[in-house]
């Protein structure tokens, strides 16, 4: 049995509080005879990948031991479908980076426990990537999503986002947008927004502590759950439908969705979105001097309803370095450049500068940042973190490839009417049904 825990939301919260010390050095000037090429798989995200490289080119022409590559994958197919393939022919990635597979990834990669970067990061923050007291992995940031919304559009209708605390409110709201010539919101058929980010929503909210969230997955697990009879399903799923019902897009559950929800928020058009703060790179390229913020999505009429007035916040992935196909100094440039990213100053400005300015837009979860977040966002995303108005990201204890399984099948057909809000009930519980309970330490 591997004991593999995770955080919560009180744990981020306090997490990303901690305060900010004096920079650390950069990476160790390393001596070396050759250059060595370690091999990176993916860019993070795609949504900064034009950046994530470009740090990338600066690493490599900041030293003469190393040469960082990164391999794309097919995106068409999940991680594990990418990167077992690459094991299974001996030529494994130096670095991989990923969140729900991280049990799958535990006995292929080093353990960072003692390593600089590691002793940067609060207990918290690690949490999710320690195995059995192995630390498999280091965060990249720290993530937010709930309803984005186009400030210029909102101070136009009126509407001030901070008096919206019930589900009735945002329907007002809503109407109010749609009187002023405006479409209400854009609410994203894609299958990872429905799949991993929406139905986190209900498992965030169904349960006021951590416990009590995790015995929710257990009795899904043990077949035990009806939802169809639990008031905080009934509430997420009303909202799910007030999101259709206002919904100011064609459903579209192809790739080029998540492209078309960015152009659509940031025309001026629209005044909501159900997505999250990696999305603001794409905004603020699609809109410059246009800001963008967050709101909590309220999914009961009663304002005192948990998590009515909170915002999922949690570490959206991290880096792993392999220890089974790598050498010694394949290993300690992925090392290296981990570690130039997060504690030099070239590469602080890549983690954490707006993409107007070239970084990825990174809230800094490592200790000694002197680049701090200046956009209107993650400014937003602070003030929720300081008030404690986060909710736990469950989606990061869901079995690896359930997300697509129900965001792809039964959530999609319930978003496009292909089902009845029973059918999506007993579909997901199939889903969960009999899964290993990787969040109560079972091997997966």
């Amino acid at each position: 049995m591997k004991k593999f825990t995770k955080i919560g939301a009180l744990a981020l919260a306090s997490a990303l509080t901690v305060s900010v010390v004096a920079a650390t050095s950069p990476a160790s000037a390393a001596t070396c005879a050759k250059r060595t090429n370690v091999t990176m798989l993916g860019t993070i995200k795609t949504e900064i990948k034009d950046q994530f490289q470009a740090a990338v080119k600066k690493y490599n022409t900041s030293q003469k031991c190393y040469t960082l590559k990164t391999i794309i994958g097919d995106s068409k197919l999940t991680f594990l479908q990418n990167i077992t393939p690459m094991y299974a022919a001996k030529n494994a990635p130096t670095i991989s980076y990923t969140l729900q597979e991280i049990p799958n990834m535990a006995d292929k990669v080093l353990d960072l426990k003692n390593t600089k970067l590691a002793k940067l990061v609060s207990p918290g923050l690690l949490a999710a990537a320690n195995v059995g007291g192995k630390q498999v992995g280091v965060p990249s940031t720290a993530e937010a999503f709930g309803l984005l919304y186009n400030k210029k559009v909102l101070d136009a209708a009126g509407i001030n986002p901070a008096s919206i605390k019930t589900r009735t409110d945002l329907e007002n709201a809503f109407k109010t947008l749609q009187a002023k010539g405006k479409k209400a919101v854009h609410f994203s058929a894609i299958w990872w927004s429905l799949g991993a980010h929406f139905t986190n929503i209900y498992h965030a909210s169904s349960a006021k502590t951590h416990e009590g969230r995790l015995a929710v997955l257990d009795s899904l697990s043990d077949g035990n759950k009806n939802l169809t009879t639990d008031p905080v399903w009934k509430n997420w799923l009303a909202t799910f439908d007030l999101l259709k019902k206002y919904n100011g897009s064609e459903a579209n559950l192809t790739d080029t969705e998540y492209d078309a929800s960015i152009t659509d928020l940031a025309s001026g058009d629209y005044g909501f979105l159900f997505q999250g703060n990696w999305t603001e790179p794409n905004l603020m390229t699609a809109a410059a001097g246009t800001d963008f913020g967050i709101m909590n999505l309220p999914i009961s009429t009663s304002a005192t309803a948990y998590g009515n007035d909170s915002i999922p916040v949690g570490v959206p992935g991290y880096f792993m370095i392999d220890a089974k196909q790598s050498t010694k100094a394949e290993q300690a440039g992925a090392l290296d450049f981990l570690t130039w990213l997060y504690t030099s100053a070239a590469g602080q400005h890549f983690v954490a500068d707006p993409v107007t300015k070239g970084g990825m837009g990174f809230i800094p979860v490592y200790s000694g940042f002197k680049v701090q977040p200046a956009t209107f966002m993650a400014r937003e995303i602070a003030k929720y973190v300081a008030a404690g108005k986060t909710l736990e990201w469950i989606n990061t204890y869901y079995p690896a490839g359930l997300q697509e399984t129900v965001g792809k099948v039964s959530m999609q057909q319930y978003f496009t009417d292909k089902i009845s809000s029973a059918d999506l009930a007993k579909a997901i519980q199939d889903a969960w049904k009999g899964s290993t309970k990787t969040w109560r330490g079972e091997s997966a």
